[in-house]
């Protein structure tokens, strides 16, 4: 009798543990997670282009300047992105391709003569400033020069 009690006792709680694996609650979450995760969204990123402006105001897409970097600092983040080629001397426009969205400090180096020291601009990185030939285009100030 014990071991027949034994034996129903043992069949009964294999029973209970394969249906336990077999139900559809332990392949629903999967299900849910690999949702939730083809449903987060990627970071949208932009192309920038930059170019220098000059002290007198002119727009500068042209030319070797003594640039060391162009600079993008996200002001949420702290990160930082640069165009450094190496060298001192740097032809514009110099571009990022790859900018995720956001407001920015942008500014550039001085290069290795230090002719030209360069301000500083804040902008939004975004869909509404992208122009016809899908770059964002910005102009880091000359502020000195000599």
């Amino acid at each position: 009798m014990k071991k027949s009690i034994f034996t129903v006792s043992a069949l009964i709680g294999l029973l209970t543990v394969a249906t336990s694996f077999s139900s559809r609650e332990i392949a629903e979450p999967y299900k849910v997670s690999s949702e939730i995760a083809d449903k987060t969204p990627e970071t949208q990123t932009y192309k920038i282009r930059y170019g220098l402006l000059s002290k007198n105001g002119t727009k500068i897409l042209s030319g070797n300047y003594d640039v060391g970097s162009f600079l993008a600092e996200n002001m949420m983040t702290g990160e930082v992105y640069d165009t450094y080629y190496g060298g001192g001397f740097q032809s514009v426009p110099q571009y990022h391709d790859a900018l995720p969205a956001g407001t920015y400090i942008f500014s550039a180096m001085q290069g290795q003569g230090g002719w030209v020291g360069y301000g500083t601009v804040v902008a939004t990185v975004s869909d509404a400033q992208v122009d016809s030939d899908g770059y964002i285009t910005v102009y880091i100030p000359i502020i000195w020069e000599e």
